[in-house]
């Protein structure tokens, strides 16, 4: 996939190109639903499949003071887009000056003179320019006066049911509420943190016995505090494992951390990046009485653990989470 991050290094219009744009965070089933769409038609007229994002997310611009938390920065998000087929990724950077580009000048300018669209797949609630002032209908009127197609891709429904849409907002919630299975069907894989693994404070192998990779989230999106099984991936080789999400109640220390204890394994990954994708929640923190009382629930959610994820790691050790079944 080509990714371009500046519009005026587009020298020439693409030949027939396939257009979706959107923010397209957390690259979800409803996103992967348009890719699709545009791979199709980009086939069918012999032209180029392009997505076009904006970097920052428009919010982080608007609204400087009341934006939600990514779920998938840009670099996962760009290779989630990768991963989907598409041919070309165009990532705008995002500004305030841009934000007032009228949406007539927006289609005429950027989507037919410079990217040379010739179909454009959105969603219902599709709107673009200064304002939000383009919506789908302007979007069609625009697309018979410039010899563009307009596609706009059905819903695609939640696991809770028709009445609801898979969406950013819902998966979001579900993230912050520890219903990782849920999510990761809306998602069409489990959800996933990056970061890199740092010095803790020691009490794992040392006090318990059982040794942790505290990390450093570079995610703006953390699950519900609480007991997770997980797999952390090191090096492309994912691995089975417990992650604790909190302040360790037990200790009192009012820290909030993200620690995973990776099961089987022994090796020294300080300094190193890692991913941990959330499989299920397990409990709830809970203030122990005192150490022997917290190793032993400790023993208990790593055999629960390995209860949960024995189906996701198979025996060649892949971790089939992008092959989960769609809503």
């Amino acid at each position: 996939m080509k990714i371009i991050q500046d519009l005026a290094s587009i020298t020439e219009p693409f030949s027939s190109a396939v257009l979706t744009i959107g923010n397209f965070d957390g690259v979800h089933t409803g996103h992967q639903a348009l890719f699709q769409e545009v791979i199709r038609k980009a086939r069918y007229l012999g032209g180029v499949s392009v997505a076009m994002t904006f970097e920052p997310h428009p919010l982080r611009v608007i609204s400087q003071n009341s934006h939600p938390p990514l779920i998938t920065l840009y670099e996962q998000k760009a290779e989630l887009i990768e991963t989907s087929g598409i041919d070309v990724l165009i990532a705008i950077p995002f500004t305030l000056e841009f934000s007032a580009i009228s949406a007539r000048s927006f289609v005429e300018e950027i989507l037919i003179r410079r990217i040379g669209t010739k179909a454009i797949v959105v969603g219902e609630d599709y709107s673009f320019g200064n304002k939000r002032e383009g919506n789908v209908a302007l979007l069609r009127r625009l697309g018979e006066e410039m010899d563009f197609s307009v596609i706009v891709s059905d819903w695609i429904h939640s696991p809770a049911g028709k009445a609801h849409r898979v969406s950013s907002t819902r998966i979001r919630q579900l993230v912050m509420d520890g219903e990782m299975e849920i999510a990761a069907r809306m998602l069409g894989r489990y959800y996933q943190i990056r970061g890199t693994v740092a010095h803790g404070r020691d009490r794992g192998g040392r006090l318990l016995g059982i040794p942790t990779a505290n990390i450093l989230l570079q995610d703006e999106l953390c699950p519900k505090p609480g007991v997770y099984a997980v797999t952390v991936q090191h090096k492309g080789c994912p691995y089975p494992a417990v992650a604790n999400i909190g302040y360790s109640p037990t200790f009192g220390d009012q820290v909030f951390t993200v620690e995973a204890h990776l099961l089987d394994f022994d090796k020294n990954i300080y300094g190193q990046r890692i991913m941990v994708n959330f499989v299920r929640r397990l409990r709830d923190e809970i203030k122990f009485s005192g150490i022997d009382e917290l190793v032993q629930q400790i023993h208990l959610d790593i055999a629960q653990a390995r209860k949960v994820l024995a189906p996701v790691l198979d025996r060649s050790g892949v971790d089939p989470a992008p092959a989960l079944d769609r809503p």
